[in-house]
């Protein structure tokens, strides 16, 4: 298998934490973002999206991170990412998706750069559009996690799917200079996950093509 990854892309980061979590040996290749590589037709015709992450595996090409994950989980089931209880499942995969779908997608590099492009948007008004959506979107999950109960993780008293999808979001409110001072729930997960080495291991900082 080999994953098209960019150090600093969260959805690319879910995929390494999954990959670590399920002691897969996967090779990497760096597609640089800020250089355009992605925009190449090589890699074009790999993934039409134009985006990472994408996982090769044989002649079969995989887009988009959860679905991704989701074929990791099913070629290694164990450990699982995902809880055996339907409402348990529905709920943890509630919370990655309010990440996935709802923060994610409106805070990344190139709706930032469509924003300043195409709305006039200056760095001081993109950080606040992020900021803006982070916030909303962390109050509602923080609100959740604390209507369950959740402890050191989203669920139960291991890591599953959601934290894969919260730490690397967390990376990303950090980035944009986010108060977390409201999200004491959020800020516990991401300490207990960094603490683990399948997390630590796939951060942006300790990626071959960090600031290359």
């Amino acid at each position: 298998m080999k994953l098209f990854t960019y150090f600093r892309s969260s959805a690319a980061y879910r995929v390494r934490i999954a990959i670590n979590l399920k002691g897969m040996d996967v090779e990497q290749a760096s597609i640089q973002l800020r250089r355009g590589e992605h925009l190449a037709p090589a890699y074009g015709s790999l993934n039409p999206q134009r985006m990472v992450p994408a996982l090769l595996d044989g002649p079969n090409i995989l887009t988009q991170s959860l679905a991704i994950i989701d074929y990791l989980e099913d070629l290694r089931p164990e450990p699982p990412l995902l809880p055996p209880d339907p409402i348990d499942r529905a709920f943890v995969r509630g919370v990655a998706l309010a990440v996935a779908c709802d923060i994610h997608p409106i805070n990344n590099q190139r709706v930032l750069n469509h924003l300043a492009k195409s709305c006039g948007a200056d760095e001081g008004a993109r950080i606040a559009w992020s900021q803006h959506w982070i916030a909303e979107g962390f109050a509602a999950i923080e609100s959740a996690l604390a209507k369950r109960g959740a402890g050191n993780y989203c669920f139960g008293e291991g890591p599953t799917l959601a934290d894969i999808c919260l730490i690397p979001q967390v990376y990303n409110a950090e980035r944009a200079g986010t108060d977390m001072t409201a999200y004491p729930i959020i800020r516990r997960i991401n300490h207990t996950c960094m603490e683990l080495p399948a997390f630590a291991k796939a951060a942006p900082e300790r990626q071959p093509d960090a600031d290359a």
